[in-house]
């Protein structure tokens, strides 16, 4: 069989295969197929998450690693740095500065590196369901893996408590994640973030 004729075989059967992989072959998946939406579709504070769950990302910490601690930030080179970092999902700008949100607008705002640390934390979180979320999970090594081991020494560290704080508030039903109402996240005296 001259080249052009194996060629075009291996063609064929290829197509074949997708077409049983997904295009309406026994292994297609179901026509009502559908995600289900956000459990309550709420947002978690921006506000707070820049003052208080930001600067833990990039704050030096311990880190035990096969019993060996050393200091290190969650948005390094090594481990959750957008460019070199290679910490899965959660992609951090360490270089992320504040965001005035009285003065810039929400398009603005989401435009920024802050935002789109925000974002990625986003991902690593269940609103209004800590214990369900790897953004306090990972940094504790409780029933997930976490490459960069053992961060938070345990659920009482004060890291811990303020990702365990944001996102069990999430913003009322309908208010996105720039609400007045993460006002109450924050102590009206000091301004210092809240943790119960």
């Amino acid at each position: 069989m001259n080249p052009r004729a194996i060629f075009g075989a291996a063609l064929a059967t290829g197509a074949a295969l997708l077409v049983a992989c997904g295009g309406g072959g026994a292994l297609d998946n179901p026509p009502n197929l559908a995600n289900p939406p956000g459990v309550s579709g709420q947002k978690l504070s921006f506000a707070y998450f820049q003052r208080c769950v930001n600067p833990v990302l990039n704050q030096p910490l311990p880190v035990t690693l096969n019993g060996s601690t050393s200091l290190n930030t969650c948005a390094s080179a090594g481990c959750h740095d957008n460019s070199t970092g290679t910490g899965g999902a959660l992609r951090l700008l360490g270089q992320a500065t504040a965001v005035d949100t009285a003065t810039l607008s929400a398009d603005a705002i989401r435009a920024t590196d802050m935002y789109k640390n925000y974002y990625s934390s986003l991902g690593e979180s269940v609103v209004g369901a800590p214990d369900q979320s790897r953004m306090l999970n990972k940094p504790l090594v409780r029933g997930v893996l976490h490459g960069g081991g053992l961060i938070f020494e345990n659920t009482s560290s004060r890291e811990a408590q303020l990702i365990r704080y944001w996102i069990s508030r999430p913003m009322p039903q309908g208010q996105d994640e720039f609400s007045a109402a993460a006002n109450t996240m924050f102590n009206p005296a000091t301004g210092a973030c809240n943790t119960e």
